[in-house]
């Protein structure tokens, strides 16, 4: 499954949860900084808890360097589709 996420690097703590915009992009707050690739890797991490995924079970597809980035989720899609909607919820 392809996910959005609009990242907040820097926050206070790791957070997944919420709706940026009107589409259905996941909002991750992240404590890393957007140096060098951590907040990315920290994002990946985060997804992958809130999922109840391995971490190798969410990869980057697209913008590596910006706060909207695409992700590829591997797991049960209903399954997934579910948990996305309960965090887009929250």
């Amino acid at each position: 499954m392809r996910l959005s996420v609009r990242v907040r690097p820097g926050a206070s703590r790791t957070a997944v949860g919420g709706r940026y915009g009107e589409d259905e992009i996941l909002c991750v707050a992240v404590s890393a900084r957007a140096v060098d690739g951590a907040a990315t890797d920290a994002v990946l991490r985060a997804v992958a808890d809130a999922f109840a995924l391995p971490r190798r079970a969410v990869t980057l597809v697209s913008g590596r360097t910006a706060r909207t980035k695409v992700l590829e989720l591997d797991g049960d899609e209903p399954s997934l589709r579910q948990r996305l909607h309960e965090l887009l919820s929250a």
